[in-house]
């Protein structure tokens, strides 16, 4: 039997933190193993417990949830990141992904579908649905700086035609399975580019892959 994914809430309104625990807490495949209020509070206790997956809200006292996961993605071994926010952030939540963040939620967002995301987090699949995807790419798509559109062109350049392909199907939010299917791959082969792609691309996640094609004006 597979372990439960260890996971650690981030949130200074107490009332939401229970509720994501008692949300999860239902779920064997989910270990809930401890609460934060602010940043700081969560970087001490990642390294103390951690934690596969942070479940991380973007306003917090003291030190907010965009610093910290920049500050998290940096270390070695790093949990993955999901963002907890609303649609009327879009700017912060551009600004989570490219600081590392694995993608992210609605508060409101339905039980199943939050354990689906921490389990699809965990095991390196893309969190973000196509809509979701497309509307986070077009929320940049007249912000692109010039130096941010070179550095992702350049990068994009020393792809294979086929990475490329699989970059801009990222892009689109399929999943690896999807990506196999529609070019006639294993998915173990699919796997093996995107690690490719992460490094050629400088990325952190599918999630940068997605931007970086975007910004090189691909998507």
């Amino acid at each position: 039997m597979t372990d439960p994914v260890r996971v650690l809430l981030v949130d200074d309104d107490a009332l939401v933190r229970a509720g994501l625990r008692l949300m999860l807490g239902g779920d064997a495949s989910i270990d809930v193993v401890g609460e934060a209020g602010d940043g700081l509070e969560a970087e001490r206790l990642v390294g103390e417990l951690r934690p596969a997956v942070v479940l991380m809200d973007i306003r917090m006292p003291r030190q907010d949830g965009l610093t910290t996961t920049e500050h998290l993605v940096a270390r070695p071994g790093h949990p993955e990141v999901i963002v907890l926010t609303t649609f009327d952030a879009d700017d912060l939540v551009l600004r989570a992904l490219r600081a590392g963040a694995s993608g992210f939620l609605l508060k409101d967002t339905p039980p199943p579908q939050i354990v689906q995301a921490i389990h699809r987090v965990r095991a390196g699949e893309p969190m973000l649905s196509p809509s979701v995807t497309q509307r986070l790419i077009h929320a940049v798509s007249t912000r692109t700086s010039d130096t941010r559109q070179r550095r992702a062109s350049t990068l994009v350049a020393g792809l294979t035609d086929r990475e490329r392909q699989i970059a801009l199907a990222i892009g689109e939010g399929r999943t690896n399975a999807g990506i196999a299917a529609s070019l006639y791959l294993s998915v173990a082969t699919v796997k093996s580019h995107v690690t490719h792609l992460l490094t050629k691309l400088e990325a952190d996640n599918r999630v940068q892959i997605a931007i970086r094609m975007h910004d090189a004006g691909l998507l």
